[in-house]
């Protein structure tokens, strides 16, 4: 995808394309999904069927149903910065941390699925594009999430036509609701990561248990309890053993959007603060012209351009093909850290209506937390562009 100035401006843009994609997804957004919001509990993480339903056909019809899945399976097939576009303009409603456009765009089956044989393909992931319900992908076990390659514990093992899985994952999205997903499990417990191979397990196999797990956010991951579930041997995905490296292909690629969608927040929230420095008044002055206030909103300004440059890097070079998961982390890391000081600066802007339950930046507060652990904790990140930069000499070798 290439980039654009404007002689005019002299200023880097998107592409005209992009930049009519964020404008319909922005009016998307706001018509349909903020306005329904308004009279929901301001924790609500779903909308009303009716509502959802209305605003599903249109995203349909707009072209914006499952944008991450290719063309050929009814998906929009659109690539990785086009997803990051979207994405921050889809978490600009009350829910849209992990809620993006309520729902409305439907639910990507993940990536990998389109790794598999073509019937494990027509079986789960063209009925999954078709309806736009959830999935789920289990990679992370109580013994940790950060470290898969060591953590996984759950075991699969071979009987005749079935693979049998043993074992727990946890802070699992989705789960509750799919009726399948994707699990990671060791082939080979002595084989470190060329010992994992990955699963499509459906929802009500026998030996499959669900857990809600309460958070600090309102939709709730779950606890996986695998006891002598059986899968059929078919249900592979990829090569047995070769698992891992699906992991990471889904992991880089939706830590970009992840962290678009993180930027979109904070905007929001940006936006929210601005208006109101413009409107309240302390000691017979408007906020707006109070230094502290100007300095707190133009920080949040700055960081929030740098952080969409850095996503947009990661997102552009991921389309162009090339090696991308030193950008990916870059991205994620000061993406979801600037979202949650952003946040923080609004809220402190907004004085005591900062933290009701009227206004969604508390909310925005309590998920954007969350942002800094999943898909990877900012120190596994950063831990990657270190080994970027020292090579070697990171692991204390030459």
């Amino acid at each position: 995808m290439s980039t654009t100035t404007t002689p005019e401006s002299g200023a880097w843009q998107l592409p005209d394309e992009l930049r009519m994609l964020r404008e319909t997804v922005a009016d998307f957004v706001r018509q349909e999904i903020v306005t329904a919001e308004a009279d929901l509990d301001p924790d609500a993480f779903k909308l009303p069927a009716d509502v959802l339903a209305r605003a599903q056909e249109k995203a349909r019809a707009a072209g914006l149903w499952c944008v991450q899945s290719p063309a050929e399976y009814g998906g929009a097939g659109l690539g990785l910065l086009a997803q990051c576009v979207i994405a921050e303009e889809a978490a600009q409603c009350r829910m849209g941390a992990y809620i993006p456009a309520g729902g409305a765009f439907g639910w990507d089956p993940p990536n990998v699925i389109f790794d598999g044989s073509r019937e494990l393909i027509d079986r789960y992931g063209v009925p999954t594009i078709e309806s736009g319900h959830k999935t789920f992908v289990a990679i992370s076990e109580p013994s940790g999430g950060a470290d898969p390659a060591r953590a996984i514990s759950t075991v699969a093992r071979r009987d005749g036509d079935r693979w049998i899985l043993n074992g727990t994952k946890l802070w699992i999205s989705g789960a509750d609701e799919a009726p399948w997903g994707i699990v990671f499990a060791r082939t080979d417990t002595g084989a470190g990561r060329t010992g994992i191979s990955c699963f499509v397990v459906d929802s009500e196999t026998e030996g499959l248990t669900t857990q809600l797990v309460p958070v600090i956010r309102p939709w709730y991951p779950c606890e996986l309890f695998f006891d002598d579930c059986e899968v059929p041997a078919q249900n592979l995905l990829g090569t047995e053993g070769q698992g891992f490296a699906l992991a990471q292909d889904w992991l880089v690629h939706g830590r970009v959007p992840y962290a678009a969608g993180t930027i979109g927040v904070a905007q929001a929230a940006l936006r929210i603060a601005t208006d109101y420095a413009k409107e309240r008044s302390t000691f017979g002055k408007p906020l707006a012209q109070r230094q502290a206030i100007q300095w707190m909103l133009a920080d949040s300004e700055i960081e929030l351009r740098a952080a969409r440059l850095l996503v947009y890097e990661a997102a552009w070079k991921a389309d162009l093909g090339v090696d991308f998961k030193t950008e990916a982390s870059v991205a994620k890391v000061y993406a979801t850290e600037t979202a949650g000081r952003v946040v923080d600066r609004c809220i402190q802007v907004l004085g005591g209506m900062g933290v009701s339950k009227e206004m969604p930046l508390e909310r925005w507060y309590r998920e954007l937390r969350i942002k800094r652990i999943g898909e990877g904790p900012s120190e596994v990140h950063r831990l990657v562009v270190a080994r970027h930069l020292l090579g070697g000499a990171a692991r204390g070798g030459s």
